[in-house]
C-alpha cells in the first residue's frame, strides 16, 4: 500500500479531523483515509449529468407541446 504525507495543514483543520474521527470511533489517520475514499470514489462511480439526461425517457412528441396561435381579441379603437 502507498503512503501519503500531508504537510502544512492549519491547526484548526487538524483539530476538526480529530473531532470527526473521535465521533466515528476512528483514528485521525483512518478518518483521513475514509474522507479520501468517499470524495474520490464518489466522483468516479457516479454518472455524469449528460449521462443522466440521456437516460431519461422521452417527454412526448413536438405536437404535444404545440401552442394554439393566439389571435388576440377584437377591440374598438
Amino acid at each position: 500500500m502507498a503512503q501519503l504525507i500531508v504537510r502544512n495543514l492549519e491547526e484548526d483543520l487538524v483539530r476538526e479531523l480529530k473531532v470527526r474521527a473521535a465521533r466515528s470511533n476512528r483514528s485521525a489517520e483512518a478518518e483521513h483515509r475514509e474522507i479520501l475514499r468517499a470524495v474520490l470514489r464518489a466522483r468516479s462511480v457516479g454518472k455524469t449529468f449528460k449521462q443522466q439526461l440521456s437516460e431519461m425517457p422521452g417527454g412526448g412528441r413536438e405536437e404535444d407541446f404545440a401552442r394554439p396561435r393566439d389571435r388576440g381579441r377584437r377591440t374598438r379603437l
